[in-house]
């Protein structure tokens, strides 16, 4: 595939692409190649409630602690951490270095750690908001010649974006993936391996994250006026150009 020319590049002037898609489906993959391929800016906003996360646990909060009281008062500080989050958020797909009050974060945002609790972060409604408010602020700024990508536009992908962050986007997609394909593509990413040992220790990553963020956001099902694309059956390339021609259909 080619990248961006003259043509494109006029073609593609605020255009906004949201992806939105279960845990394993492959939306870093084809955010990135879909920015990288019309030279826009890409926004992981999961990447953001997973730097939420490790903040709140740099500040000492106990985001693992179950009991009632400890719910009450953690939820309560992590909204208010949500509000000013030092957070530096990477645009360029190339270069997703994330850092939070000047610390690189990129690969602590990563690991089980903060797996295993950011679901208590990104099902907190008043963290949310103030998220969504942020990744809209990111996006409008992507069509103006004063954002990353001198008003080309934006890939934003996550849970949420094609239905409540973005629901006027260009091109809304939903990326879905059979349980078991998710599985193993995250088995091996994480463990190098997709054999049956990494791929249980990768099921609460995907199965149970899915199923907490599901009560706060759809995308298992896409909305009126979203394209699904189901790349369970189809190589990395197959669904790379699937996105790129679901996007070529969609943009004026």
């Amino acid at each position: 595939m080619t990248g961006t020319n003259e043509a494109t590049d006029e073609a593609t002037r605020g255009l906004v692409v949201a992806i939105d898609g279960p845990s394993g489906s492959g939306k870093s993959t084809i955010g990135r190649h879909l920015a990288r391929h019309y030279g826009l800016a890409y926004l992981d906003t999961g990447a953001m409630y997973r730097a939420l996360a490790w903040w709140a646990l740099e500040r000492g909060l106990s985001l693992a602690d179950p009991s009632p009281a400890v719910v009450s008062s953690v939820d309560a500080a992590v909204a208010e951490l949500a509000l000013d989050l030092p957070l530096e958020e990477p645009l360029d797909p190339d270069d997703q270095a994330f850092r939070v009050a000047g610390t690189d974060v990129t690969s602590a945002i990563r690991t089980s750690g903060i797996s295993t609790v950011v679901s208590r972060v990104a099902t907190n409604l008043a963290v949310r908001a103030a998220l969504r408010d942020r990744q809209r602020a990111i996006i409008a700024r992507e069509t103006t010649p004063d954002g990353w990508s001198s008003g080309r536009g934006i890939v934003a992908e996550g849970r949420d974006i094609t239905t409540v962050v973005a629901p006027d986007a260009t091109v809304r997609v939903l990326l879905v993936a059979g349980e078991e394909a998710r599985l193993a593509r995250r088995a091996a990413e994480l463990f190098g391996a997709a054999d049956d040992a990494a791929i249980e220790a990768t099921r609460d990553q995907v199965v149970r994250r899915d199923a907490d963020d599901a009560t706060v956001s759809q995308f298992h099902v896409a909305a009126d006026g979203v394209v699904t694309l189901d790349s369970s059956t189809l190589t990395l390339e197959e669904t790379l150009d699937a996105a790129v021609a679901i996007v070529e259909r969609g943009r004026p």
